[in-house]
């Protein structure tokens, strides 16, 4: 087995590409009370912005396996990254709600391809005894955009608009893809079509359901918990906009760095264990989101994601270990959907829908007991 550090290069390409995408799909958040109050919107209406973005991503995601079955991984995320800024581009310039939810449909697409060929790169570049330290670097993408997305959008919305912060992100997401054309690794083979006979090999296995369920309340905790949060400080806890998005920030600090040590746990203590760790002890801080005072409440938003990110670099390895090498990308692929349907679209909707009558905190509060009770499905693997 060769060094891990020695291998690191193309991953580390690829996570910057990961980091441009994952913030495309969450800026929005810390931008929303400005893009509500501009479009005159209700809490409800705001919160299926996220629906709209989780539903075209999971709609890329199926599709994924079809254009990658036909080309290649690595065109497969060239179109996803070049996609995504083609998007934003387009959001920038809308004036009306129907425009914008087209184009964040379209967004969520193009964002949606990227994931299952890179995970099915990154474990054919990287040996099998790395796999989960592998897939915790490229996770550091998302820890990384939670953390920078509000200081984004403050440093836009301070000197210019939520248009010219989307716009500036989709040119940068052009460049990415012309640069991975250009000079990225791996990825030079077509992955499994999902009419192919591995896909039915998945679907009768029990532990991918409890999967795709699990990533649903893993999504939950992370971003369907941040693309509501914002909103609810400023709404219903009447905290100023640019504290609630520094302290939403200053949650997702410590994240690239716990996403790594979630890596080396998920290879130590094993994939299920730290799944179970991970969802009781977010699910329990997520109820204490909504059940906390205010004078409170920002010491409670700064830890309750500080396990979230254990999840994923557990779910992919036990993903990537139970699926043969040549359908992993149609295993991410129809696993996550159901991740990002449930908590990056149903769940925001969900809470706010809540808070259009009158309790965003109850949102939270059921949100945090399905996440709890997720850890006890977790023993079930």
């Amino acid at each position: 087995t060769g060094a891990f550090w020695l291998q690191l290069g193309p991953v580390v390409f690829l996570t910057v590409l990961f980091l441009i995408n994952f913030i495309a799909r969450i800026i929005l958040s810390p931008l929303l009370p400005t893009i509500e109050k501009e479009l005159e919107i209700s809490h409800g209406q705001a919160g299926s912005l996220f629906f709209l973005i989780s539903t075209g991503y999971v709609i890329g995601l199926l599709s994924s396996g079809v254009l990658a079955s036909r080309s290649t991984h690595r065109f497969t995320i060239v179109i996803s990254t070049a996609g995504v800024g083609l998007a934003l581009l387009g959001i920038s310039v809308v004036s009306g709600l129907w425009a914008m939810r087209v184009g964040l449909f379209g967004l969520g697409f193009a964002g949606g391809l990227y994931i299952p060929s890179a995970i099915a790169t990154i474990t054919s570049l990287i040996e099998r005894p790395h796999w989960g330290k592998a897939i915790a670097v490229h996770e550091l993408a998302p820890n990384l955009a939670f953390f920078a997305a509000p200081f984004i959008a403050e440093l836009f919305l301070s000197w210019s608009s939520w248009r010219m912060a989307l716009s500036s992100l989709g040119m940068a997401s052009l460049v990415a893809s012309f640069a991975y054309f250009r000079f990225g690794l791996g990825g030079e083979f077509a992955g499994e079509s999902p009419a192919s006979s591995a896909f039915g090999m998945l679907v009768r296995s029990a532990s991918f359901w409890i999967m795709a369920v699990l990533f649903g309340l893993g999504v939950s905790s992370t971003i369907g918990v941040y693309a509501m949060l914002p909103l609810y400080l400023v709404s219903e806890r009447q905290i100023d906009l640019s504290w609630a998005n520094t302290v939403v920030a200053l949650s997702r600090s410590y994240g690239p760095i716990l996403g790594v040590v979630g890596g080396w746990v998920s290879d130590r203590l094993g994939s299920k264990q730290t799944m179970v760790v991970s969802l009781t002890f977010t699910g329990i801080t997520t109820l204490l989101v909504g059940l906390v005072s205010t004078v409170w409440i920002s010491i409670v938003v700064l830890c309750q994601p500080l396990l979230a990110v254990w999840s994923f670099p557990a779910a992919f390895a036990a993903l990537a270990a139970t699926t043969p090498a040549g359908a992993r990308n149609l295993a991410v692929a129809f696993t996550i959907p159901c991740g990002y349907l449930i908590g990056g679209g149903i769940v925001p909707t969900f809470i706010g829908v809540m808070g259009d009558t009158g309790s965003f905190a109850r949102g939270f509060i059921v949100t945090g007991t399905l996440i709890l009770l997720g850890g006890i499905l977790a023993l079930s693997l």
